[in-house]
């Protein structure tokens, strides 16, 4: 059977077949195509690269793929006894990822924070027993690769006990948080993808339409991102590239918010800036 392809940019597969023409992700705004134009690569299953699992706190695992793929989002596995939940996959399907994850119990949902970090959801799936894929069912144009396994959802979603997902929109229409309410040791955690992207300082987070192009979000979409994790108990947050907030988050969500829209709608101003004439 041939195999499935992926963009070598962003890690998203597509469907076997015909070399794919452009990829739907990387030409949208909020992504790029390379300065050496469309690059593609053929999802292989014997492919070689290593997996480093850890684990940052009890219930979670992270895998780091060396050398990453795409993006190179973190993939964690959420462990709880009604099943593991697979966040944010690689475009990788090498057997070092897979043997780790079968290991590991059951996958009962692969999940994504947005189309930018899909990658391999769909193999991925059929090589862990069919788990069903989860996709916002606002950002169902931007499926690289339509199948079966992919299951919709709107707003909430319980994926097991204690263990949801909740849409927050903003870089992406569907764009989600997952929250583990028993993380953290019991005071909640999210896992944000670039929803909220967690900062270098590790004590607050931004919001971008396009990270990669610096297009911010309006006021109204980040207001609207706040308003849906407010309801949510969590004092960790999980970024996708490596920053943790570990502890505070929920007041550091609100005042990044509050900074955030200050500085797009000229309310707050550089101490060091000349007063206006």
């Amino acid at each position: 059977m041939t195999a499935a392809w992926t963009c070598v940019t962003c890690g998203n597969e597509y469907p076997p077949g015909p070399t794919p023409v452009a990829c739907l992700i990387c030409v949208d705004e909020r992504q790029y195509v390379p300065a050496e134009g469309q690059r593609w690569a053929q999802l292989d299953p014997g492919e070689t690269r290593s997996v480093a699992v850890r684990t940052p706190e009890p219930g979670l695992s992270e895998f780091a793929i060396d050398p990453a793929v795409g993006i190179g989002q973190r993939t964690f596995l959420v462990h709880t006894s009604a099943g593991n939940i697979l966040w944010e996959p690689p475009g990788f399907i090498g057997s070092a990822l897979v043997e780790q994850l079968l290991a590991a119990g059951p996958v009962c949902a692969i999940v994504s924070s947005h189309p930018h970090l899909i990658g391999a959801s769909v193999s991925l799936s059929r090589m862990l027993g069919g788990a069903p894929v989860y996709v916002n069912e606002f950002d169902r144009r931007w499926i690289t690769r339509p199948d079966p396994v992919i299951a919709f959802w709107r707003e909430t979603l319980e994926l097991t006990p204690g263990v949801r997902l909740r849409r927050c929109g903003g870089h992406f229409p569907g764009s989600c948080v997952l929250h583990v309410a028993a993380g953290a040791d019991g005071r909640g955690l999210l896992l944000t993808g670039d929803t909220m992207m967690v900062g270098a300082d590790r004590a607050s987070v931004s919001f971008m339409r396009s990270y990669p192009n610096l297009i911010p979000l309006s006021p109204r979409l980040v207001r609207e991102i706040v308003g849906a994790v407010e309801p949510l108990a969590f004092d960790r947050i999980y970024g996708a590239f490596g920053d943790v907030i570990d502890s505070g988050a929920s007041l550091a969500v609100c005042a990044s918010a509050e900074r955030y829209i200050g500085w797009v709608t000229d309310q707050i101003r550089d101490p060091d800036e000349p007063e206006p004439s």
